[in-house]
């Protein structure tokens, strides 16, 4: 696994892992599957591409990998797709990786990746769909300037073009700035056209700017990002700058998941995440580190599933484990049901294993479900 664990998107890689680790640790507690048990390599890449090529190089020609897992963020993610086509001989593949983009679903190097999110087409997609349905068609963007933020404003470009729109403005900010960056200038640049809404597709920190800038020039235009943001983290963020200033920036927030909302107990699912997070003893990445976990996220919850579906391909393929059997296994899972309401289902033609998008906004201080879009009429 090659992720951030230090720099500007390091709380997202921790919480990550540790959603997946605490799966992985049961598993292996419970015996694992006939006796095999999983050991999960943690690489820092620091969200940097040239780390994660290193440390993929490694991974296959040094430490023999089984597979590469859960690897986090499209710039990281994107650079090493060549790697898989290089490395084909030794049957190596991708599984789960936290990015919705689309390199990763189409030719010439999705055969070589499994994924079990949504991709960003479908998030942003259903963001925009939502928006012009109740009256939001002046839709602007707010992007990451690397394959991530140019993926997500290419699907909200494409959603405009389905119901007949344009984008009404964007601007692009550079990865790896911190929450003290000054974004007053490209606020400005996006408000003269006057959007009935902002989509954010950035990191945590940069996302948190962005609507700290926007809320102190005295704009309530609704915002919304999509999974990748770490809604938890950015909302822990903006809740401390209102208790610092006394201004409001938790409000007209919008964030889509592809986990359904951790504080849903009436799925299997989340309680069972819960249960085991709940006892999870952490891992030698947390610790050391100066950060302080969260119990629940969205980020760690899909970790965890992660981790669910990493143990049922050992499962699966027990009785003899080899790289060359992954695609095989993998086409046998049809309707595996992680407890979230929406059944798992691979195939020959089918690389993504969870369509669903979810969709929400900050209620009480958390990001809870959406259950009516009326209250954003315009």
């Amino acid at each position: 696994m090659s992720a951030a664990f230090t720099g500007a998107n390091s709380e997202m890689g921790i919480e990550f892992y540790r959603g997946l680790m605490a799966y992985i640790d049961h598993f292996n507690k419970q015996g694992g599957a006939s006796g095999w048990k999983i050991s999960v390599i943690p690489a820092n890449d620091g969200y940097n591409p040239l780390p994660c090529f290193k440390n993929t190089v490694d991974f296959v020609e040094r430490d023999d990998v089984f597979a590469l897992f859960s690897y986090l963020g499209t710039p990281t993610t994107t650079h090493i797709l060549p790697l898989l086509q290089k490395f084909k001989e030794r049957d190596t593949y991708l599984l789960f990786p936290l990015t919705g983009a689309e390199p990763m679903r189409t030719e010439p190097f999705g055969k070589y990746v499994y994924n079990l999110r949504a991709s960003y087409f479908q998030e942003t997609g259903g963001l925009v769909d939502n928006l012009v349905r109740v009256g939001r068609k002046r839709i602007a963007v707010f992007y990451q300037n690397d394959a991530y933020g140019r993926t997500g404003w290419d699907g909200v470009r494409r959603a405009l073009a389905r119901n007949g729109l344009a984008l009404a403005a964007d601007a692009a900010y550079q990865r790896g700035v911190p929450y003290e960056h000054d974004f007053t200038a490209e606020v400005a640049h996006i408000m003269a056209a006057e959007p009935d809404a902002v989509i954010c597709v950035g990191t945590y920190a940069s996302q948190a700017a962005f609507i700290r800038d926007l809320r102190d020039a005295g704009h309530d235009t609704p915002v919304a990002g999509v999974s990748f943001s770490d809604s938890d983290k950015m909302l822990e963020i903006l809740t401390l700058e209102e208790r610092r200033t006394g201004r409001s920036y938790t409000n007209n927030l919008i964030c889509s998941q592809v986990v359904p909302c951790y504080e849903d107990l009436s799925l299997e699912g989340v309680r069972f995440y819960r249960e085991l997070m709940d006892n999870y003893e952490g891992s030698d990445v947390v610790s050391s580190q100066n950060y302080s976990p969260r119990r629940f996220s969205y980020v760690s919850f899909e970790g965890f599933l992660n981790g669910i579906m990493l143990g049922e391909i050992i499962k699966r393929m027990a009785d003899a484990p080899s790289r060359d059997r992954i695609p095989e296994v993998m086409n046998s899972i049809r309707d595996f049901d992680l407890g979230i309401g929406e059944l798992v289902t691979f195939g020959p033609n089918r690389r993504q294993g969870l369509d669903t998008v979810y969709y929400t906004t900050v209620v009480n201080g958390h990001f809870q479900p959406i259950r009516d879009w009326t209250g954003w009429n315009r």
